[in-house]
């Protein structure tokens, strides 16, 4: 735990250095002036499509950057030969993420809507959104080593995170969507604002916690790939 926080210090340092927070804040004054031209009622139902735009942005894109800043400067591969384990590196970066993730949306939301909303349901859903999107970033990102590589990929590799919208907003119903990871985080966050079934939400948190597993996996697999096995260096 002491060396998750140290790391978890690390990653804040790298992304306050960075401007990552005022990019974050940026965005946040963005958002809330233009839906605050909208009464409160109308979007309700559209919050979970804005979360999803504005966590793509703040979890996978912020990762990517983080990894490639520190690929850049070499830091990443130093962070191998340390006490730190990659669960704890990507662990790191996974918080620091989260929280400010969680603390842009509340705010945001607080803003334009008010507390009107199922704190436990939007807080969890957020969390769990900002873990898949985050390591899911790491997993694509890994194999770049600069931005000119990843940004046009990228398109490619996030067009598959707004699928679960189209069952949302009624433009393709299938039973096959609730088989995509992040379709049961869109049910949390529709529950958050809107009354649904018990089943809904115990798929949504089942299904959302078995596939942040399954991702987390997958980035640990991604770090020994192609992180660790360059430096000739094996960690548990």
């Amino acid at each position: 735990m002491t060396r998750l926080l140290s790391a978890a210090r690390w990653e804040v340092n790298l992304q306050f250095r960075n401007g990552f927070y005022y990019v974050s804040l940026f965005t946040a004054a963005l958002i809330i002036v233009f839906l605050k031209q909208f009464d409160a009622v109308s979007i309700n139902s559209w919050w979970p499509a804005i979360i999803t735009l504005n966590l793509t942005i703040n979890s996978f894109y912020f990762m990517a950057g983080l990894v490639l800043l520190e690929k850049g400067e070499g830091t990443l591969e130093a962070q191998i030969v340390t006490p730190l384990r990659p669960w704890e590196i990507l662990g790191a970066k996974v918080l620091t993420l989260g929280l400010l993730s969680l603390f842009e949306m509340l705010i945001i939301i607080i803003l334009v809507q008010g507390v009107n909303f199922n704190w436990m349901l939007l807080v969890t859903g957020i969390v769990l959104y900002t873990a898949m999107l985050s390591l899911y970033g790491f997993v694509v990102v890994a194999r770049y080593d600069s931005i000119s590589e990843f940004l046009l990929p990228s398109a490619l590799w996030t067009m598959g995170l707004s699928l679960p919208l189209l069952y949302y907003f009624d433009i393709w119903r299938h039973w096959v969507m609730f088989l995509h990871p992040l379709q049961a985080i869109i049910v949390l966050l529709q529950a958050a604002f809107m009354p649904a079934p018990a089943w809904q939400i115990g798929y949504g948190l089942v299904y959302a916690i078995l596939w942040t597993g399954i991702i987390m996996w997958l980035g640990l697999r991604a770090f020994h790939r192609f992180v660790a096995a360059k430096e000739g260096v094996r960690k548990i």
